[in-house]
């Protein structure tokens, strides 16, 4: 008997037909199935697009053949999605994993639970039956979520405990990572490093918990890898690092810039002219996460065992040349006001320490986090030479431009919020602030900028 709200895999995900009995008594109805057909953004009939040359589509192939049995947690985002799109399109049986539904349809041949990553009987129950994890969900990545430390660390840390665990439990062989290129950075320049010579940051010295806890669990990730599992045979893992994620339909960072720049928060400019850091388009890190969890195989030789790669799209920009077809699309002009990091910095730790002060009575959102400023302003840039060599990884070429055409085109329209008097007004109370607080040295903003840069 077919269970009502499960899209059902057959022979291929047997295991699925009798999760929902143990999933609702093991997390007490904290996780359900829904499968649910919501119209996707756009592109309703195509939810998953793959150029002809794409390299996802070579490798597709290699796992159509093992019938790869795969969950993906964070399945509820945009990248999340994609990938799962892309697996199930390969021929494997996937369950997409997390809180969130998909605000995209659900394809054939997927199966989605919505539950927390911090739950551990669901995320037990909703890896029966997988021989391989994608590990995506995290918290905490941009904005105000920055700001939000317990939830960072349970997400972040008990999250990937957990996702271990199951591994182990349930004889899974294969777990790939998704980090960030965070781990490494913290403000200091960093310019075409690689996996061999570029040094994890101190963790202590992050100024952002998303940072300092994707360090950690990356690191436990790591640590797993040759564990033995509770049937027998071993945990083979392995990690990516992407920078900035840019496509189609992307939901977090495009949306965001758009509606900062329409309000004129992005008038000002600051960092080091030359400051060039890199961005991965959605179908390149998927891609890179097919080739991982192939290379975690015996025909591969587990090449990819206990390895970290940076994954990116092969090119480096300055951050406000690369939003240039934005402000155009919008209508803006582009940054013109200058302003010292210094001061950029310190604005950003006054409206931190205002949101944690007032947290209590309302939700401040800052403008830029310190996190933020470090990464417009300083240069990070990463080889991709280990994950070409290693994985064949062959990232396609794609313009941020084509992402803003998209967006432009299917956005709502955007209210006239006149955002640039308020912002100018905010600005200047955050300047008062700051000047006030030089007169107590132990609370002086210009302080803390000075020793996060020693």
């Amino acid at each position: 008997m077919k269970l009502a709200g499960i899209v059902c895999i057959g022979e291929h995900y047997g295991a699925i037909f009798n999760m929902e009995k143990k999933l609702l008594c093991a997390s007490g109805h904290r996780g359900h199935y829904f499968s649910d057909r919501k119209l996707p953004v756009s592109e309703a009939a195509n939810p998953w697009h793959q150029p002809p040359s794409s390299g996802v589509r070579g490798n597709a192939g290699a796992l159509k053949d093992k019938a790869m049995r795969a969950v993906v947690t964070g399945g509820g985002g945009y990248f999340g999605y994609k990938l799962g799109c892309a697996l199930a399109s390969s021929g494997a049986s996937v369950v997409l994993y997390d809180i969130h539904k998909p605000i995209w349809e659900i394809p054939n041949g997927v199966v989605c639970i919505q539950a927390d990553v911090r739950d551990y009987d669901a995320v037990f129950a909703a890896c029966e039956g997988a021989d391989c994890v994608f590990h995506v969900a995290s918290y905490g990545m941009s904005g105000r979520e920055q700001l939000h430390r317990e939830e960072i660390e349970t997400v972040n840390i008990n999250g990937t405990r957990f996702i271990i665990d199951a591994c182990k439990q349930r004889n899974i062989t294969r777990l790939i990572y998704t980090s960030t290129v965070n781990v490494v950075f913290g403000g200091l320049p960093i310019e075409d490093g690689d996996e061999e010579t570029v040094p994890y940051f101190p963790i202590e010295k992050h100024v952002d918990h998303y940072s300092r806890t994707k360090s950690i669990a990356e690191q436990m990730v790591l640590a797993a890898n040759g564990t033995p599992l509770a049937g027998g045979g071993v945990l083979y893992t392995s990690v990516l690092r992407p920078p900035g994620i840019y496509g189609p339909e992307e939901q977090r960072h495009l949306p965001r810039l758009a509606k900062n720049i329409e309000r004129g928060i992005l008038s000002f400019k600051f960092g080091d002219p030359s400051a060039k850091m890199n961005w991965v388009h959605v179908e390149n890190l998927v891609q890179a996460q097919i080739l991982a969890a192939e290379a975690l195989t015996p025909e591969k030789n587990y090449i990819a065992s206990g390895q970290v790669y940076f994954i990116h799209d092969g090119e480096k920009f300055n951050l406000f040349e690369w939003l240039a077809p934005l402000f155009e699309r919008l209508g803006c002009s582009k940054p013109w006001i200058p302003i010292p990091t210094s001061l950029v910095y310190a604005s950003a730790t006054v409206m931190e320490h205002l949101h944690l002060i007032l947290k209590p009575l309302v939700e401040l959102s800052p403008l830029l986090t310190r996190n933020e400023v470090q990464n417009i302003s300083t240069t990070h840039t990463f080889r991709i030479d280990k994950a070409r060599r290693q994985l064949g990884y062959s990232p396609e070429k794609f313009t941020f431009a084509d992402s803003v055409e998209h967006y432009i085109k299917t956005r709502a329209e955007a209210r006239s919020e006149h955002g640039f008097p308020r912002v100018m007004l905010l600005f200047l109370a955050i300047l008062s602030l700051i000047f006030l607080s030089l007169r107590f040295d132990d609370l002086s903003v210009l302080h803390f900028f000075k020793e996060a840069q020693h």
